[in-house]
């Protein structure tokens, strides 16, 4: 009733102040902006005119409807208010906005002719909180899963991305349906991949990325079960089992469900001497090896998924003889030489020389250095052959005792006998006539 009452008055008004008034209001527009709100929040809407001579503002819906005339409002809806009024500006606010408020609002400046601004008011769609379906627990190692995240309500649709172990999965099949009320989507993403024993405990996650989302993700978590058979691995306390010694075997096994206490064997028998091997838990403990032990020890662990094993080949070793080197510091070998010299009656010349000896005996035991042994008798090889030379080179030079005279009354001698008893003259001189050859 109020609108269509100004509309009369602008009728009746004279022709001349129309003529004025359209001539002033040339420079005159209304200015809005688009607005874009989360449903259930706050809409604000905004008209301004800079050069305004006092001619009303007016803001009407889609359905052009009003909602407020200047500072009046026309429109009883109480999610409407008014936020300012003035001759330059007018703005409203709509609250718990759904989306059916969604469309184009158009803010009227009423000079002649009537200016109009539209804004466009686009509400968007909060996805509802993702769920993720197919996983049932538990899964058998080498199984195929599949995966699916659905979420609805999005405006417009939501991407759906799919990750594990915190890296992002590409391969998955993404599927977009329009709901019922024709405004909303249904986005649905499917993962499929083929699980092993590494898959147990992981957390697969299924995000939502939304405009509406004020970058703060919607995510739903699957954490996987997976069932596998154990592993087995046999691990020595030494890498080098000696005799005498005591050795620890840990048989450590994985599965799921965790297998059960293991089985020890030798040589595909029962434990031969339960007194020196001692089963703890997961250990056989082997008290003083010696080498009625060495063999094949296997150790077998079960559980309801299935049976492994692992095999440890023992080998024990004899302790060392650790012999420390024993070091012979040979002594000087020294050679004496004796000569003697003897003067006989006989015209011939005699000489006897005494042998060579070496009064010092090596000593000490041979020690395992071979080398050591051939230095030693090199040395004593040398001094042999050197007290040969100098041996020989004495007797070389030492010739014995010889007569300067010999008999010169024998070689005058008519006959035997006078010959003998000059000889035995010349006898009694013999000590002044020795010469020696030096």
């Amino acid at each position: 009733m109020f609108v269509l009452f100004f509309l009369c008055n602008l009728s009746l008004e004279p022709a001349a102040a129309s003529k004025n008034k359209v001539k002033g209001s040339q420079g005159q527009f209304p200015l809005t902006q688009n607005v874009t709100v989360v449903e259930g929040g706050t809409a604000i809407l905004t008209c301004r005119v800079d050069q305004n001579d006092n001619t009303s503002l007016q803001w009407s819906n889609p359905a052009q409807q009003t909602l407020y005339f200047d500072d009046k409002k026309a429109l009883r809806d109480n999610r409407i208010e008014l936020v300012r009024a003035s001759w330059h500006e007018l703005s409203i606010s709509v609250s718990d906005v759904s989306l059916s408020d969604e469309g184009q609002y158009t803010c009227s400046l009423f000079t002649m002719p009537v200016k109009t601004s539209k804004a466009y008011l686009t509400v968007l769609g909060v996805p509802e909180k993702p769920q993720i379906s197919g996983f049932s627990s538990p899964v058998m190692e080498g199984d195929l899963m599949q995966l699916t995240c659905k979420t609805s309500g999005s405006k417009p649709a939501a991407d759906i991305r799919w990750f594990k172990n915190d890296k992002e999965i590409k391969d998955v099949k993404y599927l977009k349906e329009e709901d019922a009320n024709r405004k909303t989507f249904t986005v649905s993403s499917t993962l499929d991949f083929r699980v092993d024993r590494s898959d147990d405990g992981v957390a697969v996650i299924c995000r939502v990325d939304h405009e509406s989302l004020n970058a703060t993700p919607q995510v739903a978590m699957q954490v996987l079960e997976i069932h596998y058979t154990p592993s087995v691995k046999i691990i020595p306390s030494t890498p080098f089992p000696q005799e005498g010694q005591p050795l620890i075997l840990t048989c450590e096994s994985k599965g799921k469900p965790l297998p059960e206490p293991v089985l020890w064997t030798k040589d595909g028998g029962e434990l031969p001497d339960p007194d020196r091997m001692v089963v703890s838990g997961r250990e056989l403990n082997i008290l003083f090896l010696n080498k009625t032990d060495n063999g094949t020890y296997r150790c077998e662990a079960t559980n309801t998924i299935g049976q492994s094993s692992a095999e440890y080949v023992l080998i024990v070793h004899d302790v060392p003889n650790t012999l420390l080197p024993t070091t012979i510091i040979p002594s000087l070998t020294t050679a004496t030489v004796t000569t003697t010299v003897a003067i006989t009656t006989s015209p011939t010349t005699s000489a006897t020389t005494s042998s060579v000896r070496d009064p010092n005996a090596l000593a000490g035991q041979t020690g395992p250095d071979h080398a050591l042994i051939g230095g030693i008798v090199a040395v004593v090889v040398f001094v042999t052959l050197c007290s040969i030379f100098l041996l020989g080179r004495y007797l070389a030079r030492h010739k014995g005792t010889y007569l300067t005279n010999e008999a010169k009354g024998a070689e005058d001698a008519p006959d035997a006998d006078t010959a003998i008893i000059n000889a035995e003259g010349s006898q009694v001189n013999a000590e002044e006539k020795k010469e020696y050859f030096i």
